[in-house]
């Protein structure tokens, strides 16, 4: 349990997507103008990650690694399905984000509205791609592991970009040079932050 919040904890603050690897900058950029649309495609990030990283966990360990399909018997104990990886985690990635997109076409029609493009386009993030790319690479042992990382990176997401709105929302009525108006005074602040995110390294888990 301990490694398992660990996970959890390192996930938001030490490895965040944004601030850490820069990861999903395409739609932190674009959406971060107002704190109410952050906050829906926040929450569909953290849904999609919880989803897509432990069924991508089960997928590499029972289908895709070297040795997986052993328990189809020992003619399959050799087999490596490894180089289909990346095009079986977007198809995972993808049918995610559709039942995402229904979701929130039904129940927030101003919501859907309002994220326009970028909503379906969480499907190709590579915030989401990479998350399921680091579990693989980290080989979790056990798919509390995997969800832990997965959950905690779209946390870390969420806070990122609820965190630039509310910046970009109160900007707006300060005195900014206008060269630096828009994406200028947001890449400034976004380096900023991730210096200040920085500092959770000390952090010993």
């Amino acid at each position: 349990m301990q490694e398992i919040f660990n996970i959890f904890v390192k996930s938001i603050f030490i490895d965040n997507m944004i601030f850490a690897y820069f990861l999903g900058m395409c739609s932190y950029l674009a959406v971060s103008k107002t704190v109410n649309t952050s906050f829906g495609l926040g929450l569909a990030v953290v849904f999609v990650l919880g989803i897509t990283v432990p069924v991508d966990y089960l997928l590499n360990k029972y289908i895709l690694e070297a040795g997986a399909l052993s328990w189809l018997g020992k003619d399959f104990a050799e087999v490596d399905l490894s180089f289909l990886s990346f095009i079986m985690f977007i198809a995972v990635i993808a049918s995610m984000v559709q039942l995402v997109e229904m979701a929130v076409e039904k129940f927030a029609p101003a919501l859907y509205s309002s994220l326009g493009i970028f909503l379906p386009l969480i499907a190709v993030n590579c915030a989401i791609l990479g998350g399921s790319l680091f579990m693989q690479e980290r080989e979790y042992e056990t798919i509390a592991e995997a969800t832990s990382f997965g959950v905690g990176s779209g946390v870390g997401f969420f806070l990122a970009i609820i965190g630039i709105a509310a910046i970009r929302e109160k900007i707006t009525y300060s005195n900014v040079p206008a060269p630096l108006r828009g994406l200028g005074i947001t890449f400034i602040i976004t380096g900023l932050m991730g210096i200040a995110f920085m500092s959770f390294m000390g952090i010993k888990l």
